[in-house]
């Protein structure tokens, strides 16, 4: 397993620079510094006090350690990060005097980032929690679980389902244990999240940012994405790390100029647009589980894109939606895949001490490991030990991938787009809305839609977690064809900024850390 946790971008740091006060009479005092509220900091905000030397990133990485330290295994016990890097106090330093000497590297310089532990780093970094393997063990292990993290939970109510498998990402994020941060999703894993922990998350295209050195799942899936408290924090970090890697040749396909995604950041950008609704693919219930409350919000949120001056074409449905309810082809796709490439991953290694070289080692490892890898929550491995008995790249992969394609695509996302006139689809983010978008490769953007209410039913999300739950939040997704990232999250922000859903509601209090940057400073 990979190791590390708060993983820090490029800083350079200000010395604290207090104002002379002027030798002439009447000299008015300085203005009192106000340093921004860790819960929702935005990355804009962390960089102007940088900028302005009211605090340094070595200030930015003890105040998140100590936000860290109260609910990650004390108070709570949140269990969304994994461990702390040794060298970010170090690494702050170095940038923070690169800031001084010239300037910002980026608009992420200095900002401190936490990554989702299947995501390879160079040395010790930063790390969040995950479902083990990216949720790729057995259907009936909660989201949230590793054996190394433990069983991650929501902040917004306790022991609630955080979603998954970027739960740790998400729920790190959700109050500020983190600047910002980055899942993968195969599918769901930046989708649900998201939604669940009240976040702003992209899952771009397959092939707009790469997966060289993530653990895999499938190359024809797979896709690493932002999760932060704002559309504008994620179309910064979106910004910095899309683009072409020689070492992931799914990202040599991308258009050859990467947007800055932050010009897409337009109030306006719904009005004279045509948003479809893909009914059929979230009303059945034996599908996708939609609480009535979802349904009451997402039908509010309609009246609101309308508002802001887009025409809905309700409803706008995918010609494949029912064949993809039934289909098994994503599961024969991402047997294959997973048992290839992590093998392929496993042989990649220059160092590797567990003595796991394959995935039929992992399936040993775990058995002789039940204490670690083998809870009572955890009833088998199924996922692991059907892919184990595939037989590689064989012409049922092959027809399995074309038919995905072909229903998440042709028939699928594109279909309903071109037969409408259709800008984008949306849904709420809850049940089957990833499915079309996962086996079709294309983005999602996510935002807050609303909060379950107080008296919901609460229901179980695995032996020790609960969803849904009073206060549990749900979002808003909006889905396009290929590389449309930049439509997408001017969609987003649009609705984003008319409703402002996200400060609506806190975590429950014990979840809420104390410590500011008052605090370290």
């Amino acid at each position: 397993m990979l190791v590390g946790l708060l993983f820090i971008l490029a800083i350079t740091g200000q010395c604290l620079c207090i104002p002379s006060i002027p030798s002439f009479p009447f000299a008015t005092r300085a203005k009192p510094i106000t340093f921004p509220d860790l819960y929702e900091a935005s990355v804009p905000e962390l960089q102007a006090g940088l900028n302005a030397a009211h605090f340094t990133s070595v200030d930015l990485v003890k105040a998140y350690f100590a936000r860290i330290e109260e609910v990650n295994l004390k108070g709570p016990a949140l269990r969304a990060v994994l461990e702390l890097n040794p060298s970010a106090l170090a690494q702050a330093a170095s940038l923070d005097r690169e800031r001084k000497l010239k300037g910002a590297r980026s608009a992420l310089h200095g900002i401190p980032i936490l990554l989702k532990d299947n995501i390879a780093t160079i040395a010790s970094e930063g790390k969040a929690n995950l479902s083990e393997f990216a949720h790729f063990r057995a259907g009936s292990l909660p989201s949230g679980w590793s054996g190394r993290g433990g069983q991650n939970t929501n902040a917004y109510f306790p022991n609630a389902d955080p979603c998954g498998s970027s739960s740790g990402s998400g729920v790190a994020t959700s109050i500020g244990l983190t600047a910002v941060s980055l899942g993968t999703e195969t599918d769901g894993s930046i989708t649900c999240p998201s939604s669940n922990n009240n976040l702003a998350g992209i899952k771009p295209t397959v092939g707009l940012t790469s997966r060289a050195g993530v653990i895999p799942i499938s190359a024809h899936q797979d896709t690493v994405g932002p999760m932060t408290r704002s559309l504008t924090d994620a179309a910064i970090v979106l910004s910095v790390i899309a683009g072409k890697d020689a070492n992931d040749n799914f990202t040599l396909a991308q258009p050859s100029r990467v947007p800055d995604y932050t010009k897409a950041l337009n109030k306006n950008a719904l009005r004279g647009k045509r948003i479809g609704v893909p009914r059929r693919v979230f009303t059945d219930d034996s599908i996708t589980g939609t609480d009535p409350s979802v349904n009451v919000a997402f039908n509010r949120a309609l009246d609101i894109i309308r508002g802001l001056g887009a025409t809905v074409v309700d409803p706008a449905d995918l010609p494949s939606a029912d064949e993809i309810a039934v289909s098994n082809n994503e599961t024969i796709v991402l047997d294959v895949d997973f048992k290839v490439q992590l093998n392929d991953w496993y042989e990649s290694l220059k160092k590797n001490p567990s003595g796991v070289r394959s995935l039929a080692d992992l399936i040993k490892f775990n058995d002789d490991h039940p204490e670690l890898e083998e809870p009572p929550q955890l009833e088998d491995q199924s996922e692991l030990i059907n892919s184990e008995a595939t037989n590689g790249f064989d012409d049922a992969f092959f027809k399995a991938l074309a038919f995905d394609q072909e229903l998440g695509k042709t028939r699928g996302i594109d279909a309903a787009l071109k037969a409408h006139r259709l800008d984008a689809l949306v849904l709420p983010s809850t049940g089957f809305t990833t499915v079309p978008a996962a086996i079709a490769g294309y983005p999602i953007i996510t935002v807050p839609l609303g909060f379950y209410p107080d008296n919901v039913t609460i229901g179980s999300a695995g032996p020790t977690t609960f969803y849904p739950a009073p206060g549990v939040p749900f979002g808003l997704s909006f889905l396009g064809t290929a590389f449309t990232e930049f439509d997408l999250i001017g969609f987003g922000f649009a609705y984003e900024q008319r409703t402002k859903t996200r400060l609506e509601r806190k975590a429950f209090a014990a979840a809420i850390p104390k410590t500011q940057l008052k605090d370290v400073i």
